[in-house]
């Protein structure tokens, strides 16, 4: 078991606007806190939209100004990239626009290994002895104000687009465009790279749309890899993009869908963050950019099948290499339990990979680590940290041990020489200990499913509404209480579990990937809590619901009593009219009781102990009894009145009898 803190969300109850959603929507939407169906219509809705006015970033006027010049004096123009997925995608977008316009246009992204990222002098230089005057980078530049003086030394131009922090002070070049300027008044700052890049495009066609029709596959693509809140603009763009991949994709995208596995009618931004991105990202890790480059832009679907194979088997040549890595470390870690961070160094650890392995430790240990691959007497570091620990802050503190780092506070890259390892394995420790990271936010949670109706075929279904899912709009992950395990098999050598759960007098279908059955900690009969998302599972052409575990722990009875009485829970079935007639008839006779929240079974025994707790919470919302709990205990008196009580006026009796 992970038994990670779990955020358990409180009850819902679903405005009168959403009751025109399936079941589960409409309980997810009440959770994240829509109200009227007008909220959740501009969530759902795909009718008619525009894109935001590109015009209102600061510096596109100027940018638009300089390369209308450029065509004007057939100038030769670089696209200046980066090797991840944002990157390629925002180079191949900026350089088929460019053209497209008629400009001699080449594409230039550092190599990763070698150069490392953003603008550095030496690529100024080369692309300056190559005929070119003005350089336009894509997803990189906005701290490169050295470079952008050379380039202007050398008679270049740049035009910055970016979107990363700006720094104080702004390079001095043609434009800098980045919605992260502290005087930028669009409306939708948070774009991708790629999106910015998009925006310029917008700008030169001065038809938006028209742009989108083209190229939201590319859009897509790198907004969703490199994370961005899919809200607002860029949850409509990315949208538009899916819906480009499922009907006309380009060769090179439709291609690497084919040999990936995705049914181009079904992707969805899931598909596309964890099984094609990955393979994009795999040619910049490896030191070959160009391929993917070549894919994305290619327009021939034969040759675009070759470069998807080759990808394809370099992402496999990218897997075998981490797997490598990671069975080394897995030894080098065997019996430990680190309670600090964790330091590895190995020799002929590919750079580019290490990275991977460094943020799988991070996880499964839950500390900051820090991978060394090590080539003679020099170190390169690729780190990865846990919520609440400030990674770049350690790494400054450490800074006299180290030949150079930067980074942020969740990932950073270092330089380091093999003799200063062990003093900075010293001293990250003790950065760590007088910095400990602050506790887990813990595991999120959108509802507590309480009725069968909300896993329902047609339920589960109906959260394709909410697509696409990732920052800021996360996937829906609920919770089932107090469960059956029914059985726990282990599949795909061992290395997955498939599990049984039953609930409410049903059975569901569970998996639970990259969890091995000997660390599962129950066994059949247990009584579990299950934290999951629900997806449709297709196989020979049958339809189920099939719930992905993200946790799994055993039940604490106790706390679902004391969550119970404090109206926090619905877990458990609740009383019948009949049942809570007896629970009244049993009061009667003890009136008043005080006893522990443990043993409520000892009021009625014919009773669940939750159902009682369930009982009292109704019972007392209606004013028929007195019932006061400090968690452990509590205390129960019966106040009689007149006449027949309304069911109906207690909150907790409509939850579950509506």
């Amino acid at each position: 078991m992970k038994n990670k803190v779990w955020n358990l969300p409180a009850p819902v109850t679903i405005p009168e606007g959403l009751t025109g959603y399936a079941p589960l929507l409409a309980a997810v939407l009440a959770a994240r806190g829509f109200k009227t169906a007008e909220e959740a219509a501009f969530l759902l809705d795909d009718g008619p939209w525009e894109l935001g006015d590109p015009m209102q970033i600061p510096d596109m006027d100027r940018a638009v100004c300089r390369i209308r010049l450029a065509r004007e004096r057939g100038e030769t123009v670089a696209v200046y990239g980066d090797y991840d997925v944002d990157g390629i995608t925002a180079s191949c977008l900026m350089a088929e626009y460019l053209q497209g316009l008629g400009l001699k246009t080449e594409v230039y992204i550092p190599d990763r290994l070698g150069e490392g990222y953003g603008v550095n002098d030496e690529a100024v230089r080369q692309l300056c002895s190559r005929g070119v005057s003005l350089i336009v980078t894509v997803d990189c530049g906005i701290t490169a104000v050295g470079q952008t003086a050379l380039a202007a030394s050398l008679g270049m131009d740049i035009i910055i687009t970016d979107h990363h922090e700006c720094q104080a002070r702004l390079p001095e070049a043609a434009a800098v465009v980045d919605p992260k300027r502290p005087d930028c008044d669009y409306p939708d700052r948070e774009l991708a790279g790629v999106g910015v890049a998009f925006k310029l495009a917008c700008a030169l066609e001065g038809d938006g749309m028209a742009v989108l029709s083209r190229c939201a596959d590319l859009v897509a693509l790198g907004t969703i890899a490199d994370v961005m809140p899919l809200v607002g603009e860029n949850r409509r763009m990315v949208r538009a993009g899916l819906e480009k991949l499922r009907t006309a994709p380009s060769p090179g995208l439709d291609a690497l869908m084919a040999l990936s596995g995705i049914e181009k009618s079904r992707i969805t931004a899931t598909s596309v963050g964890f099984t094609l991105a990955p393979r994009i990202n795999a040619a910049g890790r490896l030191g070959h950019t160009t391929l993917a480059l070549r894919l994305l832009l290619e327009k021939n679907s034969r040759q675009a099948l070759s470069l998807a194979e080759e990808l394809c088997s370099m992402n496999h040549q990218r897997q075998q290499m981490e797997a490598d890595i990671w069975e080394q470390t897995s030894r080098m870690m065997a019996g430990k339990s680190p309670t600090g961070p964790i330091v590895l160094a190995g020799e002929g650890w590919h750079p580019g990979i290490i990275g991977i392995a460094a943020a799988r430790l991070s996880e499964a240990y839950s500390v900051p680590t820090v991978m060394i691959s090590l080539d003679g007497e020099q170190g390169k570091g690729s780190c990865r940290s846990v919520g609440g620990f400030n990674l770049f802050d350690a790494l400054a503190y450490c800074d006299s041990l180290l030949e150079t780092f930067g980074g942020h506070a969740l990932a950073a890259g270092l330089n380091i020489r093999r003799a200063n390892i062990d003093a900075f394995r010293k001293a990250l420790q003790e950065y760590y200990v007088n910095h400990p990271p602050q506790e887990d936010e813990g595991l999120a949670l959108d509802l507590e499913v309480t009725d069968p109706a909300l896993l329902t075929l047609e339920s589960v279904d109906a959260l394709q509404a909410l697509e696409p899912f990732g920052n800021g709009n996360p996937r829906p992950n609920l919770c089932m209480l107090d469960c059956c395990l029914a059985s726990a098999v282990p599949i795909g050598g061992g290395k997955h579990i498939r599990l049984r759960l039953e609930k409410f007098g049903q059975s569901y279908d569970c998996v639970w990937f990259s969890h091995r059955i000997e660390r599962l900690g129950v066994r059949r009969g247990d009584r579990v809590d299950a934290a999951f998302y629900p997806q449709i599972s297709e196989f020979r052409g049958r339809r189920t619901v099939q719930l992905v575990l993200l946790d799994l722990r055993r039940t604490d009875r106790q706390a679902l009593c004391r969550r119970a009485l404090e109206g926090q829970t619905g877990a458990g079935q609740c009383l019948t009219r009949s049942e809570l007639g007896r629970l009244w008839r049993s009061l009667a006779r003890r009136s008043p009781v005080h006893l522990g929240v443990g043993r409520l079974e000892g009021i009625e025994p014919g009773l669940d102990p939750v159902q009682i707790a369930l009982g009292l919470r109704v019972l007392s919302e209606l004013g028929l009894a007195a019932v006061r709990t400090d968690g452990q205990s509590v205390d129960i008196t019966l106040i009689v009145r007149e006449g027949k009580a309304d069911l109906m006026q207690s909150v907790t009796w409509r939850r579950y009898h509506r």
